[in-house]
């Protein structure tokens, strides 16, 4: 990559990724970019570059084998945030053979079957929370209820959790811990230190914990595979796998339940539709996902080869964001109006699951959950609204994740 390219900074903040995108797009469909701590990239602005770029063979997401940069990477306290990302071994991360060896293990566990079992678990916790919620409004009449806190949020940990075989007392501490790593405000060699402790300390606590207490769960068939099945499963999968799927299973369901809520409440016309039964549910879903996915930028892709876009060369080496945010507000895609909500749209081949060997195998579950969950809580609360003005949400502060930090409701309208 040459220092001639002027760059664009990434704002670590993500205070306002449609507009950062939308000034990127104007652009080119491939920008050159920098993230936080000044790691060069290319950002696809567009659907079309996109989908084009995650479906190309030529496209790792191995940095160890095509990133030109990773020994850089590792050297330069100032970009050691990005090694939390990059430097660990999952199916997120590797290539070729790797890759598919690692999905197979995982898999299993969200097939269609396995994610319908789930359901009736899906409605108990579901159920469970709403009467909390009720009691919440109950104690403090007329007092905003953060519907994030105490909703969006604890459905998928608990699920996942469960799913998992994370024990009580270390679900808080596993929170805690992806909230921090998909902070990217701070990229300081402080903060990603402090990361990657808080990572060192609940993973190994957690397979401590399932290897003396076995169960039937995830986490218990992923030991037993690295024990008992030789090479197909080393130590250091076996963490970062944890860690992948205990992250893509929570974070990323916490915000779709959250952006669909907040979407719904700033749009009262299209809720009355969808509740009326002019829309399925299933419609909302993939708009939300579409017009604010829970991830708006994944780090990191490598070129394996040189690869040229629509005039632009991203060389061998050279790293690559997955822009999903970019993807589903293209105009060139979705029309002038592609920022717009719209639930009539019926645009769901949107890329913010992702496409080919890569697409996110926990989809399915995610979807069942959203589908569970915001029909129940406008069922239960027909009168909800935003305690505070749209413009008074705070976004979480992350170039990655797309969400509300807070989401303050007024459940009975009051």
């Amino acid at each position: 990559m040459t220092t001639e390219i002027t760059r664009v900074a990434i704002d670590p903040f993500g205070a306002d990724i449609p507009a950062e995108t939308a000034r990127l797009r104007e652009l080119g469909s491939v920008v050159p970019v920098d993230l936080p701590g000044g790691i060069p990239a290319w950002a696809p602005t567009g659907f079309a570059s996109l989908r084009a770029l995650m479906l190309d063979p030529r496209v790792s997401k191995d940095p160890r084998l095509h990133w030109s940069l990773f020994d850089e990477a590792k050297a330069r306290p100032e970009w050691s945030w990005i090694l939390g990302w990059v430097d660990v071994v999952n199916m997120l991360n590797t290539y070729g053979p790797d890759h598919t060896r690692l999905r197979k293990l995982v898999s299993p566990s969200f097939t269609h079957k396995r994610t319908e079992a789930m359901r009736a678990q899906v409605e108990e916790i579901t159920a469970d929370l709403l009467a909390g919620l009720d009691a919440a409004a109950a104690a403090a009449p007329g007092e905003p209820v953060d519907v994030k806190a105490r909703y969006a949020q604890p459905l998928p940990m608990r699920l996942i959790c469960e799913l998992f075989g994370v024990p009580e007392h270390l679900r808080e501490a596993a929170v805690r811990m992806m909230d921090d790593i998909f902070d990217t405000s701070d990229p300081s060699p402080e903060r990603a230190a402090a990361v990657q402790e808080q990572i060192g300390a609940v993973l190994p606590a957690l397979i401590a914990y399932k290897s003396e207490n076995p169960g039937n769960d995830m986490a218990t068939e992923l030991i037993r595979v690295r024990d008992e099945e030789g090479g197909r499963l080393t130590d250091d999968e076996l963490f970062y796998t944890f860690l992948l799927v205990i992250g893509a299973g929570f974070e990323t369901t916490v915000n779709l339940i959250g952006n669909a809520i907040v979407t719904l409440l700033n749009h009262p016309d299209q809720l009355a539709a969808v509740r009326a039964g002019e829309v399925g549910w299933e419609a909302v879903i993939e708009e939300v996902l579409r017009v604010h996915p829970s991830i708006a930028s994944l780090p990191l892709r490598y070129a394996v080869s040189d690869i040229t876009i629509d005039g632009v060369t991203i060389r061998a080496g050279d790293a690559i964001v997955t822009t999903f945010a970019a993807a589903g507000n293209d105009p060139a895609q979705y029309g002038p109006d592609a920022a717009e909500f719209d639930i009539h749209r019926g645009a769901d081949e949107h890329l913010s699951f992702g496409i080919g060997v890569h697409r996110c195998v926990g989809a399915p579950l995610a979807r069942m959950e959203a589908l569970t969950a915001l029909p129940a809580l406008f069922d239960r609360f027909p009168d909800i609204r935003l305690a505070v003005s749209a413009d008074q949400l705070e976004q979480v502060p992350s170039f990655v994740a797309l969400g509300w930090q807070r989401v303050p409701v007024l459940l009975h309208g009051r």
